[in-house]
């Protein structure tokens, strides 16, 4: 059955954000790619993704840092990346994207398109559409390109 729900402003995201972290405790996997273009959402989305996990820390962008970590109340670990100024792969094995990414830890990866070759082949891709009256939409596609189901 496919689920479609959607971001309809500020106000909802916590809701979907629910929604999507019932999905990630209910699936092996563990690296989450989010597409979209820039102002799509992507960083406000993976905010409240782990305001629901209950990190600790506080989220932000990792646009000039690549990566960042977060730690839940739980202990858990949580690895944010934007790739986004990622211009050659070479850049991403330096920072140890890798290891990183095959940690076990969750993976929640900005602009993974400059980052694919090193990608796992289950990684979840992730799809956030901006629709014309601003709302968002949230697909997630399992790792072979099937939609998993919207949100």
């Amino acid at each position: 059955m496919l689920t479609i729900l959607t971001i309809r402003n500020l106000h909802t995201i916590k809701f979907t954000a629910k929604q999507f972290v019932t999905h990630l405790k209910n699936n092996p996997e563990k690296v989450y790619c989010f597409y979209g273009k820039m102002g799509a959402g992507k960083t406000t989305f993976i905010k409240a993704i782990c305001e629901e996990l209950a990190v600790k820390d506080t989220v932000n962008s990792p646009t000039f840092s690549i990566v960042n970590e977060y730690e839940t109340a739980e202990g858990e670990i949580i690895y944010h990346f934007d790739c986004y100024r990622i211009n050659k792969i070479q850049e991403a094995l330096d920072l140890g994207a890798e290891e990183y990414m095959y940690s076990d830890n969750y993976c929640f990866i900005e602009w993974p398109e400059n980052i694919e070759q090193i990608l796992p082949e289950n990684a979840v891709n992730v799809e956030i559409e901006e629709m014309e009256d601003g709302v968002r939409m949230v697909t997630i596609f399992g790792s072979d390109g099937i939609p998993v189901s919207k949100i």
